[in-house]
């Protein structure tokens, strides 16, 4: 009797301590998702002094200086902070595609942080020509056609990796190129669809 009553109360202690661990990695979770119409615009500058302006809800792809230049303009809806990672680009429509493994992803040259509940961006550059994504994104921005960007990021920690898809195009009734997200996917931890 003594053996069945410690194991169950082993058992809710274990139970207890995973819905105590869950709880505080939620509070550390970090969420981005395109900022708002009436955020601020964000000022993104590139080492080599090219500079892309970018108004809320939106996005940049240009090129410059025979450079392709990207930005995102974003908001954590989580209330972690997120750590930008890297990022993966295609000028396909991949909506539906699994993302590139992990090991793939481009890493950021710079930390890029977003505070919870605040706004911030993503920055990313292709500057040379014999990189695989080159001429599909130039030709991209010349016939002004949408760009799908991947950006994987977790919180300040390193942990709770997660991708999320985003999509620039020109929206019509709008002036510029806008932003939306298309998915989300878990790293480390089961994807729940």
């Amino acid at each position: 009797m003594l053996a069945v009553a410690t194991f169950s109360s082993v058992k809710s202690a274990n139970r207890s301590a995973r819905v105590a661990e869950r709880s505080l990695l939620v509070g550390l979770r970090p969420i981005l998702i395109p900022s708002r119409e009436d955020d601020p615009p964000e000022r993104v500058r590139f080492g080599d002094n090219q500079a892309l302006v970018v108004p809320g809800h939106g996005g940049a792809v240009e090129c410059a200086a025979d450079n392709v230049y990207m930005a995102i303009a974003l908001r954590n809806g989580g209330a972690g902070m997120a750590v930008i990672h890297g990022w993966s680009v295609a000028t396909h429509e991949r909506t539906g595609e699994a993302p590139k493994p992990v090991e793939e992803f481009r890493r950021q040259q710079l930390d890029l942080y977003v505070p919870a509940g605040d706004t911030g961006f993503w920055q990313g550059a292709v500057r040379d020509r014999d990189d695989p994504d080159y001429e599909s994104l130039r030709s991209a921005v010349e016939r002004n056609q949408r760009v799908m960007v991947d950006v994987l990021y977790g919180d300040h920690e390193g942990g709770q990796r997660t991708i999320t898809r985003f999509a620039i195009a020109n929206w019509p009734e709008v002036e510029g190129e806008r932003v939306q997200v298309l998915r989300h996917w878990n790293v480390d931890r089961a994807d729940p669809r």
